[in-house]
């Protein structure tokens, strides 16, 4: 078919047996599955905020600087004023946005240093400076609300890692017990496969705490995970959600410095997930010491910044 391909609008056919396209996409999810069976994927991992850091001092910020003519020495982005654009205006596995904050700070102080050359009564020319305390001035107040680890443990709440298409997050489950006769209610949009692993969470849990569960008989369970305007899927809160349920029917609360991803199974064991490294590197951007993840991911750790693996304490785990 390559060979006689025909265009639609000059309909005049074309050899295309020796082109190659290349493509991108942001996820997978959306690419009708015919068309993805016929393409080689090359999976790229996000940035560390260590390599966007680099990037926008190496790259970004000076062509920023020369298409609004801003010339060396009359403006300064300091290193605090560039770390909290990344941490606290832009959440991506790119640099998308940063490269826009940047361009916008620079349009805005390409006015400012016109107005000041304009300025007779000027009598020195200062270069302006852009630093963390007034970065407001310039991109407003921060849109990205990351979340951070918890304050305080209570039981039932635990800490979990998932991947989304601007990077990884941090995701918290929430279990909680009210008066009842043992229904299950299940907040927070979460998908069917998602649903499911709450079925087997607390079937593991059932079978670890017999004598702690009865408490299920004459009371109902919530289970919630944050936020709830944002749908939620995928087996890899599967661990997450059964250490919350022990952790409520036992009274025993889980460090909030621990965090933990893997699917289980109905025999109790933890099987691989994807998108570590991007789940490990929010887990750090939360302030997350201890992460548990799947035995079977050791080898994906491989793609792991090394700055994102000297703060975290990983440990494998195969049974829940």
């Amino acid at each position: 078919q390559n060979s006689t391909f025909t265009d639609h609008y000059m309909n005049v056919p074309y050899d295309l047996s020796n082109v190659l396209f290349v493509c991108t996409a942001n996820t997978t999810d959306t690419i009708p599955e015919p068309l993805l069976n016929r393409m080689e994927v090359i999976s790229f991992p996000g940035y560390t905020a260590v390599e966007k850091y680099h990037i926008a001092k190496r790259h970004l910020i000076p062509k920023a600087f020369d298409a609004m003519g801003i010339k060396k020495g009359q403006l300064k982005i300091t290193d605090s004023a560039l770390k909290e654009i990344i941490n606290e205006y832009t959440m991506e596995s790119g640099v998308r946005d940063l490269k826009k904050s940047i361009e916008t700070i620079c349009r805005t102080t390409a006015v400012d240093l016109v107005r000041q050359q304009n300025d007779a009564s000027s009598a020195t020319k200062k270069a302006l400076s852009v630093t963390k305390s007034n970065l407001t001035k310039y991109l407003g107040r921060p849109q990205i609300h990351a979340d951070r680890k918890l304050a305080s443990a209570d039981p039932g709440i635990v800490t979990g890692l998932a991947w989304t298409r601007a990077g990884g997050a941090i995701l918290f489950i929430e279990s909680k017990l009210t008066e009842g006769k043992g229904n299950l209610k299940i907040t927070g949009q979460l998908g069917d496969v998602m649903k499911e692993s709450v079925q087997i969470a607390l079937s593991l849990v059932k079978s670890f705490y017999p004598k702690e569960c009865k408490v299920f008989e004459d009371h109902d369970l919530h289970i919630h995970v944050p936020a709830g305007a944002v749908p939620k899927d995928g087996p890899s809160a599967g661990i997450t959600l059964t250490t919350a349920l022990a952790s409520l029917v036992t009274g025993r609360s889980v460090d909030t410095d621990i965090a933990m991803t893997g699917e289980v199974s109905l025999r109790g064991g933890v099987m691989p997930i994807g998108g570590l490294p991007e789940k490990l590197m929010a887990a750090q951007r939360a302030g997350i010491k201890r992460v548990f993840i799947p035995a079977e991911n050791v080898e994906d750790l491989e793609d792991v910044a090394d700055e994102v693996k000297d703060k975290l304490d990983i440990i494998p785990v195969k049974k829940v």
